[in-house]
Order: structure tokens, then sequence, then C-alpha cells
């Protein structure tokens, strides 16, 4: 019994507690949905304050945009405004011009047909003064222009030549001061000896037994020499000396060489001859290629082919006008890298081209033609700079000269040769160049005299007043230098002085 009461009692406070539970968790709840409308009433309320300030500021803004936007509105309308009242101006100013244009067309046309008018009135009037005028001269037109042109020729070539003299004049100071300049730096850097040299033709014999010695039986000995060297020897009436007598410079040197030695030796019969001659050559051809390759460094010429080096040595003995041709050679060479250096073209090629620009000398005894040419020809086939070849072939005119390094090498060739004492002359080519400078000036129309002074160097010219004037003259002097250059060959350069003298007299009574 007291069981079901306990079990009574527990169910009870358990129907009890869950009720009394329920009711807190209503109540709870209840509290909760309070409190939750709450805040959804604050967040709306809140939401509608914030919705009503930002629709207030889009209001607002909207109304300054309007407001800018008017503000723009009007400016453009009066921007437009003032466009088209600037326009209809232009238009009015544009239709006032076109009618001034007009009007002055209308002006021009009628001026026009005065114009027309008054130059069919003038060309009436002048017919008439022209056929007054042939009338009264005796004169046709067309006589008379021909005379007026030819006035006006003689004019303008007379202020053609008087302008022409004055730009001579200038261009000839300018280039006579840099020309001076370049060559005497040139001259100055190269200082060598210009002594002249001879070709030893002549041996001395220490008596006249040595002669008959030298001659040998019937001859044989003289024939035996004369064959091993291929020269001639001339034994003549004078005492103690025998000539050499050879084209070839090189058999020569070999013959005079052999010849001292067999005197020296005194044993004088044909197979010492053949010996002491075959040692010669050999030597002389040792030497041949020492002063080849000598001249070659001394020039700052590397790398020359051998061909070329034993033709340069062949020029030690080869002489021109008595100035030996490999120091004239190397001479060149010097000269021409030096105004190359002076004036900016190449100074190795230039140095090579002076080296090489007489290499012909030494076969021209063999072949035909100038010794340019040959040189160029012998150049072309042992080097390949073309430049060099040409400076070679231009260097005496015997080609055209279009290369800046001709124009070197020939002044350079020019300088060498044309220094005092360089060069020997004979007597009879002085005299015959003289008397050629002479015949030359004085086959011109109006020379009285000329005469050639300094040694060949200056002509002067003596022409008549009454039939040269003062721009003929001049004239004169230009066309005598160039009859000059393409007759005569001549070192250095020739001075051509035309001198025009008018004398007045008259008498006081």
């Amino acid at each position: 019994m007291l069981e079901q009461y306990l079990y009574i009692i527990v169910g009870l406070a358990l129907v009890l507690g869950i009720g009394i539970g329920y009711f807190v968790r209503q109540l709870v709840a209840n509290r909760e949905v309070q409190r939750t409308r709450k805040e959804a009433h604050k967040l709306l309320d809140d939401a509608t304050t914030k919705y009503n300030e930002l629709l207030r500021a889009a209001r607002e803004e909207a109304i300054k945009v309007a407001n800018v936007a008017e503000a723009e509105n009007r400016e453009r309308r009066l921007e437009i405004q003032r466009i088209e009242k600037r326009a209809n101006q232009k238009a009015e100013s544009l239709e006032r011009k076109l009618e001034g244009v007009e009007r002055r067309e209308r002006d021009l046309e009628n001026k026009k047909k005065d114009v027309e008018r008054l130059t069919a009135e003038l060309q009436e009037i002048r017919g008439k003064q022209l056929s007054k005028l042939e009338s009264l001269s005796g004169t046709s037109s067309t006589e008379a222009k021909t005379f007026l042109f030819q006035m006006l020729k003689q004019e303008v070539e007379e202020e053609a030549a008087r302008q022409v003299r004055v730009w001579e004049a200038q261009i000839k100071e300018e280039a006579d001061g840099r020309v001076r300049d370049i060559l005497a730096t040139a001259i100055q850097r190269c200082a060598t000896d210009v002594v002249s040299e001879t070709t030893i033709s002549a041996v001395p014999l220490p008596s006249d037994e040595m002669k008959g010695r030298l001659i040998g039986r019937e001859g044989r000995n003289i024939r035996a020499l004369e064959q091993a060297t291929g020269v001639d020897l001339i034994i003549d009436d004078t005492p103690e000396t025998v000539t050499v007598s050879s084209f070839d410079p090189v058999r020569r040197e070999v013959a005079r060489l052999a010849l001292g030695r067999l005197i020296l030796d005194g044993r004088i019969h044909p197979a010492r001859i053949k010996e002491i001659v075959d040692k010669t050559k050999a030597e002389v051809e040792a030497t041949i290629r020492s002063e080849g390759e000598r001249a070659a460094y001394e020039a700052g010429v590397p790398g020359l082919h051998p061909e070329l080096v034993k033709l340069l040595g062949q020029l030690k003995f080869r002489t021109s006008y008595g100035q030996n041709v490999l120091l004239h050679s190397l001479e060149v060479s010097h000269l021409a890298g030096m105004l190359a250096s002076e004036i900016g073209v190449n100074v190795s090629a230039a140095r090579k081209a002076g080296l090489l620009h007489d290499i012909g000398k030494a076969i021209d005894h063999q072949t035909q033609g100038p010794h340019a040419l040959i040189g160029a020809d012998l150049v072309k086939q042992w080097d390949r700079n073309p430049e060099v070849v040409q400076a070679v072939a231009e260097h005496h005119g015997e080609a055209e000269t279009s290369t800046v390094m001709g124009f070197v090498v020939a002044a350079a060739d020019a300088i060498s040769g044309s220094r005092p004492g360089a060069r020997r002359e004979s007597l009879e080519h002085y005299l015959k160049r003289v008397k050629d400078l002479e015949d030359i000036a004085a086959d011109f129309p109006g020379v009285e005299k000329a005469f050639a002074i300094q040694a060949g160097r200056e002509v002067r010219v003596m022409v008549k007043p009454e039939k040269v004037d003062d721009l003929a003259a001049v004239r004169l002097a230009r066309d005598i230098s160039k009859k000059i250059e393409e007759s005569l060959t001549y070192p250095g350069q020739i001075r051509v002085v035309v001198i025009r003298e008018t004398t007045a007299i008259d008498y006081a009574k």
C-alpha cells in the first residue's frame, strides 16, 4: 500500500514537474519571441530611418545633378548661339568679299580689253617706227638684232672671263696654300740623300799589259767574258781603261765585278772567267734579294711577293737621270705615305704604291711600252690590291689619273725627282726641252717672243698688245700651260708668264 502511494506521489511529482517545465519553457519562449519582435521592430525602424536618409540624400544629389546639367545646358545653348552668330557674320563677310571679287573681275576684264586695245595700238605704232628706223638707218631689224646679240655675247664673254679670272685666282690661292703646307710637311718629315749616281761603265786597268792579257790570244779571253756575261767590252785607245756596255744593268754589274776580280786574281783564261762569272752572278742575285728585302722593310711594306722583292732589288743597279731608281722608289714610298696621312687616305697602300711605282723599269729593256703600264701589269700579277695597281699605272699619265692614290704617288714622284741635285740631265736633252718650250709658246697667235729661263722652269711670253688684251692674256697663259702638259715630259712644274705691255707716247709742243 505504501508503495502504491509512493508510486502515486512520484507520478504526481513527475506530472507536476513536466507541467512546470512546460510552463517555464512557454514563458521563456514567449519572452524570447517578445525580445525577437522588439529587435525586429528596432531593425525595421533603423532600416526605415536609413532608407529615409538615403532617399533624402539621393533626392538632394539628383537635385544637384539636375542643377549642374541645367547650367551646362545653358552654357551650351549660349555657346551654340555665339557660334551661330559668328557663322552668320562670316557668311555675311564672305558674301561681301564675293561681291567685291566679282566686281574686281569685271574691272579686270574691262582693263584687259583696254590693254589689248592699247597693245594693238602700240604694235601698230612700233611697226611704223621700226619701218621708219629701217628706212633711215638702211639696216633691217634682223641685222640689228644680230648686231646687238653679238655685242651682248661679247660683253657676256668678257664678264665671264673676268669672273673666271677672279675665281681662278681665289681657288689657286687657297689650293696653293693648302698644297704648300701639305708638301712642306711631307718634305720636312722625309730627310733622305739626294746625291745623283752615275752608271759605272768604265773599269780601270793597272797597266796596258793587263789589257793585252784581258784580250787573250786572238781575243779568246774577251770573247769568253762577253759570252759569259752577255755584255760588250769596249777596249779602245783609251789607256788603262775598259768600257762595259749593256742595256741590262744587272749584266753590266756582273761584268764589272767579274772583270775587277779577274784583274786582281791575274789568272785570266776561259775556264777561270766562267768560274768567276758564275760566282759573281750568285753574289749579285743574293745582293738583289737582300736589297729588295731591305727596301721593303725600310718602306714599311711587309708581305711582298718574292718576285716583286727580286724586281725591287734589280732597281739597285738601275738609274734614271743619274738618280738611283731603288733609292728614288724608297723616297717616293716615304713621301707618298706622309702625303696620304696628311690628306687622310690609306697610308699603307700609298707606301706600297710609292715603292712599286717604278717596278717596270726593272724589265723595261726587255718589254715594249711605258714603264708605268709595265709595272702595273707586274704588280697586278702578284698583288691583288687594285688601288695600288691603278696608282702605279697612273703616276706618269700613261693612264688617265682618276684616283686619289694616283695623284698622291704622282706628287711624291715629282717631289723626289725635282729636288735639287736629285737628277742629272744631258746637255742635248736639256737644250731640246728648252727649245721645245719656246717653240710651243711661239706657235700661239699674238705671241711676239718667247723665252725659256731658269733652266726651263719658266717660260716668259711677250705678246702684241694690239692683238691680245688683258683677258685674252689670261686665256693664253692657260692654253700654253695645257699645251706644254700635253706635249712634253718634265720633272716638277713649269711656270708660264704672259707679259702684255702698252706704251703711250705723246709730245708737248
